[in-house]
Formats: C-alpha cells, sequence, structure tokens
C-alpha cells in the first residue's frame, strides 16, 4: 500500500466533510446555500410527519375501542367525524404520501448541490493533473489517475446520499423518537429503544469490517479474473498460434474458482450480518410491546399504544437495516475522495514563479548554459551541458541510448527544471517566463505520436484551437496527408481511433506534423520524430520536416544518423556531456565517436539492401532485420 493509500485508509468521516464542505457550501454560490437550507428544514418537516404514521395508528385503534381522547360515540357530530376511525385512516394514509413528496423534494432540491460539488472537485483536480509535473505522472500506474478521478466523482455521490440522505434522516428520527417516547410513555422505552440501537450498530459495525476483508478480496479475484480475461482476448492471435486455448482456459478458471470461494464467504457472511441485525432488532421491539402490554393491563396504556410503539420500532428498523450497507459505502467513499484530495493536495514539481512574464521570442535563440540534472541524487543525467541553437538554424543531437538526449527536450519544454545551470530563449531563462507561453513558442514532433480518440480534423487543429478549416486543410496539404484524407469515406471527420491506431505510423507522423505546422512556432522540436519508420516512409517524412523547419530555429534529438547530415552542427552526447561536435563532414573526418556510429549505421543499411536484393531475386519473403540503433554505452536511463 503506498503512502498516500495508507492516507487515505486513515481518514475518517469528518476529515472527508471538512473537506467536502467548501464545495457543499459554496461561498460564491447563495443559491446552492439556500437550497442546503431548505433540505434541511424538509428534511425535519419529512421526519416529523414519519413520527406523525404511528399516531394515525393510536387514534384509529382508540376510536374503534371507544377509549383514548378518540371516542367513537359523541352527541356533538363535529368531534365524532374528526375522531372516526375513517377519518384517523385517511389521515395515516395522507400523512405518508405528504412524508413521500416531502422527502422526495427535499432530494430534488439538494441534488444540484451534490452535483455541483461533483463538478467542481472533479474540475479542480482534472486541472490540477495537468499542472503536475512529468515525474508524478510516469510514477502513476496506467489509469491509476482516472481511476482515482472516476472513484472520487462516485465518493462523493455516495457521501452526499448516504450521509445527507440516510444517516443524517436517520439520527433525526431517532431524536425525534426519543423525545415522543418520553412524551407518550416513559424513561423505560427510550433506555431500551437507545440500547437496541447502540446494540445493532456496534454489532452492524463489527460485521461489516469483517464483511469489508472478505469482499476486499472477492473484488481482487475478481479483477484478477477480468484481467486474465482482457489479456488473453488481447493477445487472440497470440493464443492461435501456440494453441493455448486450455491453457488460458485453465487459467482463468482458477481465477473464477477463487472468486467463487470469495463470493460464497461473501453472501454467507451477509446472512450472518442479517440474522444478527434481525435478532436484535427483535429482541428491543419484544421488549418495548411487552412493556406496553403490560401497561394496557394495568390501565396506563391503550391498545393504541400497543399499536403504535410497534409502529414506530418498525418505523426506525427500516433505515437501520441499511446500516451495514451505509457504513460500508461511506467508508469506501471517505478512501475514494481522500484519494482525490492527496492528488489534489499535491504540489506540482514545476510551476511558474511569482511575477512570470510572457516569452518574447523575436529571434529564437536556445541557449543551454552549463545544465545539470538528475532524476535521483545519485544518478546524474546531464553533466554541464554548455550549447547554442542560433536563430534559424538546425542543431542536432545524438548519442547512445541512454546519454540524455530525450532528457533535454524535456527540459526545453519545461517538463522538469534543471538542477543546475539554466536554458534561455533570446537571453530569457524559461524559469522566469510562463509555461503556457514557453510552450506557445515551441513546436513538437515525437518520436511516438499518440493521437486523440476523434477525428482528424479535432487531431490536426489541436496546435490551434481557433483555426478555421481552411487553415486545418492547408497545413494538411503542407505535410502531405491531404490527399490521403480526402480519400477516406469520411474525409477530414474520419474518426482515427484510439491512440490513433487506425492510421499508420507515417500517417499518425503527418497529422503531427500538420498540427505543427498550424501551431506555427518559432521554435521546433523534432525528437526522434522518424525513428520508428521505415526507411521509405523515413525519407518522405524527412523531406516534410524539412520544408516545416526552414527559418525556424530547430533542435533535432535523432538515432537515425542520416537524417540530420544536413544540420548546421552535430552535438554527439555520451554519458551526460558533449563529446564532439560539428558539422556532418567534420565530425566524419575526426573518425571519432559520431564516425563510429555512422560507420554502423551505414553497415547495416547495406546489409539490409544486400538482403532486398537477395530476396527479390528468389522471389522469398522479405523479411529484414530493422535499421539498427548504436547502443554503445547503453544505459538504463528513465528519460529514454
Amino acid at each position: 500500500m503506498s503512502p498516500a493509500e495508507a492516507k487515505a485508509e486513515s481518514a475518517t468521516m469528518a476529515d472527508t466533510i471538512v473537506h467536502l464542505w467548501p464545495y457543499i457550501w459554496p461561498g460564491d454560490r447563495a443559491d446552492l446555500k439556500m437550497r442546503v437550507v431548505w433540505s434541511m428544514v424538509l428534511l425535519l418537516i419529512a421526519k416529523v410527519a414519519t413520527l406523525a404514521v404511528p399516531f394515525t395508528f393510536k387514534w384509529a385503534i382508540d376510536a374503534l375501542n371507544g377509549k383514548g381522547s378518540a371516542p367513537v360515540a359523541s352527541s356533538d357530530w363535529m368531534v365524532w367525524l374528526i375522531a372516526s376511525p375513517i377519518i384517523m385512516t385517511m389521515s395515516y394514509g395522507a400523512i405518508r404520501i405528504i412524508m413521500a413528496v416531502l422527502t422526495q423534494w427535499r432530494d430534488g432540491i439538494f441534488a444540484k448541490v451534490a452535483m455541483h460539488a461533483v463538478r467542481k472537485l472533479a474540475y479542480s483536480t482534472f486541472v490540477h493533473m495537468h499542472e503536475l509535473s512529468l515525474r508524478f505522472h510516469l510514477e502513476r500506474k496506467t489509469g491509476g489517475l482516472t481511476r482515482v478521478l472516476e472513484r472520487g466523482r462516485t465518493g462523493i455521490e455516495t457521501m452526499v446520499r448516504m450521509v445527507i440522505l440516510q444517516l443524517v434522516p436517520t439520527i433525526v428520527e431517532l431524536a425525534l423518537m426519543v423525545a415522543v417516547l418520553l412524551y407518550q410513555f416513559d424513561w423505560r422505552y427510550v433506555l431500551v429503544t437507545v440500547a437496541t440501537v447502540a446494540l445493532y450498530m456496534w454489532f452492524t459495525y463489527v460485521a461489516t469490517e469483517w464483511r469489508i476483508e472478505i469482499r476486499r478480496k472477492m473484488n481482487e479475484s475478481d479483477t484478477d479474473a477480468n484481467t486474465k480475461a482482457i489479456d488473453s482476448l488481447l493477445n487472440y492471435e497470440t493464443v492461435k498460434y501456440f494453441s493455448a486455448e486450455g491453457r488460458e482456459a485453465q487459467r482463468y478458471d482458477k481465477s473464477m474458482a477463487r472468486y467463487e470461494s470469495a463470493s460464497v464467504k461473501t453472501y454467507t457472511s451477509l446472512a450472518v450480518l442479517n440474522t444478527g441485525q434481525a435478532i436484535i432488532f427483535t429482541i428491543g421491539l419484544t421488549a418495548t410491546m411487552v412493556m406496553c402490554a403490560y401497561g394496557i393491563r394495568n390501565g396506563t396504556h391503550t391498545v393504541g399504544d400497543f399499536v403504535m410503539i410497534n409502529a414506530m420500532m418498525i418505523q426506525l428498523y427500516q433505515p437501520l437495516n441499511f446500516m451495514g450497507m451505509v457504513y460500508r459505502e461511506i467508508k469506501q467513499a471517505i478512501i475514494d475522495i481522500e484519494m482525490m484530495f492527496t492528488v489534489l493536495h499535491r504540489n506540482p514539481e514545476v510551476k511558474d514563479r511569482p511575477g512570470a512574464k510572457p516569452l518574447h521570442v523575436f529571434a529564437g535563440t536556445v541557449r543551454f548554459e552549463d545544465v545539470k540534472f538528475h532524476y535521483d541524487p545519485e544518478r546524474e543525467i546531464l553533466k554541464g551541458l554548455t550549447f547554442e541553437v542560433p536563430a534559424g538554424k538546425t542543431v542536432a543531437i545524438v548519442g547512445p541510448s541512454g546519454a540524455g538526449k530525450s532528457t533535454i527536450s524535456r527540459l526545453l519544454f519545461r517538463l522538469y527544471d534543471v538542477s543546475n545551470g539554466r536554458i534561455t530563449i533570446d537571453g530569457q531563462d524559461i524559469r522566469d517566463v510562463t509555461q503556457a507561453s514557453l510552450r506557445a513558442s515551441i513546436g513538437m514532433v515525437p518520436q511516438d505520436t499518440v493521437l486523440f480518440n476523434d477525428t482528424i480534423r479535432y487531431n490536426i487543429r489541436y496546435g490551434r484551437w481557433d483555426a478555421s478549416d481552411a487553415e486545418v486543410e492547408e497545413a494538411a496539404r503542407q505535410a502531405q496527408i491531404d490527399g490521403f484524407i480526402r480519400m477516406s469515406p469520411h474525409g477530414y471527420e474520419t474518426e482515427v481511433g484510439e491512440r490513433g491506431l487506425k492510421l499508420s505510423g507515417g500517417e499518425k507522423q503527418r497529422v503531427a506534423i500538420a498540427r505543427t505546422i498550424l501551431k506555427g512556432p518559432p521554435i521546433l522540436l523534432l525528437d526522434e520524430a522518424t525513428s520508428a519508420l521505415d526507411s521509405h516512409t523515413e525519407r518522405e517524412i524527412q523531406d516534410e520536416l524539412e520544408k516545416v523547419s526552414r527559418n525556424r530555429t530547430s533542435l533535432v534529438i535523432a538515432h537515425r544518423l542520416s537524417t540530420i547530415v544536413g544540420a548546421d552542427e552535430i552535438i554527439v552526447i555520451e554519458r551526460g556531456r558533449i563529446a564532439e561536435r560539428g558539422t556532418h563532414a567534420k565530425l566524419l573526418a575526426a573518425s571519432g565517436l559520431y564516425a563510429s556510429m555512422w560507420n554502423r549505421q551505414r553497415e547495416a543499411e547495406e546489409a539490409r539492401e544486400k538482403l532486398a536484393m537477395i530476396a527479390d531475386d528468389e522471389g522469398a519473403p522479405n523479411r529484414l532485420p530493422p535499421p539498427v540503433e548504436d547502443d554503445t554505452l547503453a544505459a538504463s536511463d528513465a528519460a529514454e
């Protein structure tokens, strides 16, 4: 269990209500405050009506028996009409209708308060998640944050529904019932009722705590079975390749067997809980009715009182019967809400300094000055880099895997802050300007383009949201993807699928280029933008990237050296330091690390071409090895 989860587990209902209160009682929404007030008023009136129901029973029974304050026979016809059993019975029905109407009215009025709290808190958390650093997101499991957001929203709804609409009404009803018992009966009835409720709640708490652990195991088994089913079905072809259907079925059935066992224990424990609750409450109910029966025999109570005490206790049993579920749901809601607040209270690692001003790019010169950086203090990634990307020029960064190349792009985008030194654009330290203005000035074409599960038009327009359709289509033409788009049945409204999986690698890269063209930034960052593509597609994309890079300050991070031979300067990074720098020709002439990397990649390309010729001559399938990267001095750099 993580520290955040442990903290959430230890949170109390009071802590959670304190955290939620500003959203339930918002200072800037007088209308919502009035809804809270009216909800409480209606709650109180509804509970008074609830306790009036047993009185109508009593009066009707007493009227039928000709006892108490409601005699059946009377010379005054008005008294007789009011006190008649028919009127009392009709009053019973009317009060129940009033009680139901008030309860539903209260729920309807309070719904806007509850859902406003859900929306505001979910919105604040979602915005805050985007403000948190890349380090925070890399530390989370895939989908973990969306689950926190989803469960937090559900938790707020549950908390409001269970506490405001279940627990509070039950407490109010119990308090009013105590007052009625003291007024209509005596302290002994109060003592028995309070003792019954206390014992009932204690047993419910103990049994529910026991059941929560059983349900946790059941949920874990269910999740495990579901995970195995999804994993197997996603790997359908692999299962077929290895004739593993039987093995997969056994694996799934093993998980389902654990789920079956845990489910049986869950239902058994529920039976124990319900049985214990029924026994405790029945003993209390019987005790009050026995006392009332003695009172009837002694002449201090009427048969109507006997019916009344029974009706009151039965009415109390209905909300109490849900307390196990209420407690369990509230406890889970507390954990989910506190997990959301844990995220909300976490400070961003990278944030704008007080008084930060917008970045003004008048030339576009990017400079790294003695930049040092580490993810872990014990392992430094960049060790004093100093270089400059002159305005309108192209500088390429190359080096073995793990050298720190991608870390450079993350620092320029300020996804992390440097540990030492500084990065400037036109002399302005990027830590002194707003993040929004910095990122608006840099266009990024990444190695792995991830698209939104929406249309092609939406994904291109993401570069500049206020762009017109004509501008979107012009950007697509410049990226040479307009023809492909128009050949699609739905054109620019074609859905790209989750993460853009309906498009090929080259098509996704062209969408990324179109998006960057539409953005029109003065500074361009290409982070291994073609390393995942085949050689033919790479050459096409590279031509487009060169067009986009013209007259822009460009920083290119590359694996394939053939893509950066025309760079104004090539900087070779090795173990976080600059090993060599110069033009392509100069570096080859130096016969150093760059030349070694170049020769290895050329040999690999020549081998591929020979294999391709052999395959073509023999008519064999063209099964060629992938392009080789130079992994000399490879290190497990988290940034790469």
